[in-house]
């Protein structure tokens, strides 16, 4: 079974800032992960990542808020969206 594309959406805004979010699922989990799902989700404004959820092969499930990265837990594809779009929401007050 390849990967199979469960969520693919992207917006851009009056401002010009656009907001993505694309998930896999996958037959084999990426490393170190255990989830089974490869997602990609962000938030970029001016040109820059303000936000930024994803599970890159060897750093496992992470964040980039504002151009630091953090860990980050996954529980479950609705928490991710839940998560990712809260972080964006805290960012888009102050931008």
């Amino acid at each position: 079974m390849d990967a199979q594309l469960i969520l693919d959406h992207k917006t851009v805004d009056i401002n010009g800032a656009i907001l993505q979010m694309k998930i896999w699922k996958v037959p084999e989990s990426v490393p170190p992960t255990t989830h089974g799902f490869k997602y990609r989700l962000v938030y970029v404004y001016n040109g820059q990542r303000i936000v930024g959820f994803d599970n890159e092969r060897g750093k496992g499930d992470h964040m980039h808020l504002n151009g630091q990265e953090f860990p980050y837990e996954f529980t479950s594809l609705e928490q991710l969206i839940e998560d990712f779009i809260s972080k964006v929401d805290e960012r888009r007050k102050v931008l």
